[in-house]
């Protein structure tokens, strides 16, 4: 299946505020999960559209585990995103980051509690989506070749682990996921917001801007929301021109596997789901349940 590219971008309410960008339109979208964290504004550049969503809600008024995730790729997915794009702060977990660095990671590990909805799927109808891979290799590289366009301070690759906060690790939780998992990175939004994307057949990738040592690595000042905010301040602009780049640079169209990541995913028989299952799912799901 070969679909028209459009990226939406899930980060902070300030990211789409940039030079040369157009905002063409503030869309308010009610969803069958709930409301989204804000308005999604559009935007043009060079031709390009883009949709950017504030995942904690403009001035920041959600913890990690209060975000509606489902209503934030819903909504993503109603406009006719294709690629997510995650722009997150994070701590840092490997010797060779710096504060400052931007990470591009390629793996997951999921450390939060449940209390966050992670699936699409229930109320009458069973899904398993494949998840081996949750960033899409595609998105992996226009990421990187965006990146590497403006600065050299970049890390491919890498295994990003999702704590569920909002609390920062303590130092025995610090040093234990280096010790056993063995992260590149460490945040508390990666997760279900990837699971998510993926059962909406939309590619995934994150732009990580590394914050602070969390609080593992001796002779280092522990990781505070002051040093945090400082760091985002001082990278604000660069992370904002690797987005750009990535808007007009991300390939026109894409013929992805994962835009039919759901298609023999659903096992449950379609007669037997609740009517208003489907028509819940009707947006995400309707072209395999026969509607």
């Amino acid at each position: 299946m070969t679909v028209k590219t459009t990226l939406g971008v899930l980060g902070g309410s300030g990211i789409y505020e940039m030079e040369g960008v157009e905002v063409v339109n503030t869309h308010h979208i009610s969803t069958p999960f709930g409301a989204p964290s804000d308005p999604v504004t559009e935007v043009s550049l060079d031709g390009r559209s883009a949709f950017f969503l504030p995942r904690h809600g403009k001035g920041h008024r959600y913890l990690p585990s209060e975000v509606n995730y489902r209503a934030n790729v819903y909504a993503l997915k109603s406009l006719g995103v294709s690629h997510v794009l995650a722009v997150s702060a994070v701590g840092i977990m490997e010797e060779d980051i710096h504060p400052g660095d931007m990470v591009i990671p390629d793996q997951m590990f999921d450390r939060t509690k449940g209390l966050r909805p992670s699936t699409f799927f229930g109320e009458g109808v069973v899904g398993h989506i494949e998840f081996a891979d949750p960033f899409a290799p595609e998105m992996l590289e226009a990421i990187y070749a965006a990146a590497r366009k403006k600065t050299e301070h970049v890390h491919r690759g890498g295994a990003y682990v999702c704590i569920e906060g909002p609390q920062f690790s303590t130092r025995a939780e610090s040093k234990h996921y280096r010790d056993t998992l063995n992260p590149s990175v460490i945040g508390m939004t990666g997760l279900p917001e990837a699971k998510l994307v993926r059962e909406a057949e939309m590619c995934y990738g994150m732009l990580a801007l590394a914050t602070d040592y969390d609080c593992w690595k001796e002779n280092t000042e522990d990781v505070s929301v002051e040093a945090v905010l400082a760091i985002l301040k001082a990278n604000s602009e660069l992370a904002k021109s690797i987005v750009k780049e990535l808007i007009i640079s991300l390939p026109e169209t894409s013929d992805s596997p994962i835009f039919s990541a759901a298609k023999y995913s659903i096992i449950t028989d379609p007669a037997t789901i609740p009517p208003e299952t489907k028509e819940k799912l009707g947006l995400l799901y309707g072209k395999y349940l026969g509607q």
